[in-house]
């Protein structure tokens, strides 16, 4: 076999291999001798098929399976003897296939790039410092009040949050409309439910009041007839029900599973779960900051093969979740585009992290293992049942093992890199998540 290697473009590279008559010629000769065990034709014993009658019927089409066979094979000899790491399968081409000459064949294809990373010690990483204080905790107790709060008639004037009845007649030049009217309605205050305008004039309203909305139509309202055209409502409310939040006591806490403790061991639990929800925010961010920074110093080819490859995965995640919602029936082939920069980001930070693992030689901390396995298993009703699942899959187990490695290779840039503290508040950060 004799091999030369040229590069096309960038990492594109085309091997021109040749291989001697002889090895393909005796494949040709051995599988037709084996068809002319095999095949009935008439005017012949079964088995007794003479090899010349067997190739003028067959010999194309064997020597054409054994060209593809060959060519596979010696690809991948090609390659091993000279180095070369493929993205991507090859594209063959055969030029050169005459029985008792020697076969020809090119292969086409793109290589990893040549991977550098410059000085880690020169990346700039903030790190944001978060505590939970007393009012944070306070301000989440009055969160959970509100997601167990009931509404009850009230006769005081409305405010923002608080559940109107209304009935309603609207007109443009003093005309009613169609769609404009109703009675009974359900409105809730500062939900923004309505065209703009209609609103406002209910704030400080109470029950019997009746109110004046003078509302402008949006250029791109759904009905036609209504398009930036100036309306009026004549609104009357026939009921407010007001917001009231539940009493933090020993039976408040009951609702969230404290059975023993109160409110103390209520807080308790919360700003336990707070902590845990800051720290994978942080963690998170972090690791963003970090594979920007990162990015953002190192420019890399990126294999078109690669690429590909992860723009597909990404529409068939994109498919699998309109599927979950519902909404897959009828959905139409997503464009790569709608893909391609969080592929070219995810494929460029694949290559770098992995040549940091190379250069640093990272290997799987199994605590680190461990430790993903048993937050993974925590949201469940029996984490002990998961973990085992967990540690039994060896595709899940891998799928674990690649995440602490990539963790611990963001632990080295950090170990590296220039890392600034910056104090920051818990609503600033859960709030930028959010």
């Amino acid at each position: 076999m004799q091999v030369s290697v040229e590069t096309t473009q960038g990492l594109e590279r085309r091997l021109t291999i040749t291989v001697e008559a002889q090895a393909v010629d005796s494949a040709v000769k051995s599988r037709l001798q084996q068809l002319a065990k095999t095949q009935r034709i008439n005017g012949f014993r079964p088995g007794k098929v003479p090899v010349s009658v067997i190739k003028k019927r067959f010999g194309d089409a064997v020597r054409q399976e054994v060209a593809g066979e060959v060519m596979q094979q010696n690809f991948y000899q090609a390659i091993m003897q000279e180095k070369i790491n493929p993205a991507g399968m090859p594209q063959f081409e055969l030029t050169k296939d005459v029985d008792g000459e020697d076969l020809e064949f090119a292969a086409t294809f793109e290589v990893y790039p040549e991977v550098e990373v410059s000085d880690l010690s020169a990346l700039s990483i903030e790190k944001p410092v978060v505590e939970i204080g007393e009012k944070d905790l306070n301000e989440m107790m009055k969160t959970l009040q509100q997601q167990h709060a009931t509404y009850k008639e009230c006769k005081r004037k409305a405010k923002k949050g608080d559940k109107l009845t209304i009935n309603f007649v609207g007109t443009i030049d003093g005309e009613e409309f169609d769609g404009g009217k109703a009675e009974d309605f359900p409105l809730e205050l500062g939900k923004n439910q309505m065209i703009p305008g209609f609103e406002e004039p209910l704030v400080g309203s109470k029950t019997g009041d009746e109110v004046v909305a003078d509302v402008q139509f949006p250029d791109d309202y759904h009905a036609e007839a209504l398009k930036g055209k100036a309306a009026q409502f004549a609104i009357t409310v026939t009921k407010v029900d007001g917001l009231t939040l539940p009493k933090v006591d020993d039976e408040f806490a009951t609702l969230f599973g404290v059975e023993e403790g109160g409110v103390d061991a209520l807080k308790e639990e919360v700003k336990k779960n707070m902590q845990r929800e800051l720290d994978q925010t942080l963690k998170t961010g972090v690791k963003e900051s970090v594979i920007d920074a990162l990015i953002a110093a190192n420019e890399i080819d990126v294999p078109k093969a690669l690429l590909d490859q992860e723009v597909n995965a990404l529409r068939e995640q994109a498919k699998q979740r309109f599927e979950q919602q519902g909404n897959g029936q009828n959905l139409p082939e997503l464009p790569d585009d709608m893909f391609s920069a969080n592929a070219q980001r995810r494929v460029s930070v694949g290559l770098l992290i992995g040549q940091i693992i190379k250069e640093n030689k990272v290997e799987v901390d199994d605590a680190r293992v461990d430790a993903l396995i048993e937050t993974t298993a925590s949201a469940y009703e029996d984490p002990s049942e998961v973990i085992e699942y967990y540690k039994n899959n060896q595709e899940l187990l891998q799928q674990i093992q690649n995440l602490a490695l990539e963790e611990q290779a963001i632990d080295t840039i950090l170990e590296q890199a220039k890392v600034k503290e910056v104090k920051k508040s818990f609503d600033e950060v859960m709030n930028k998540k959010a």
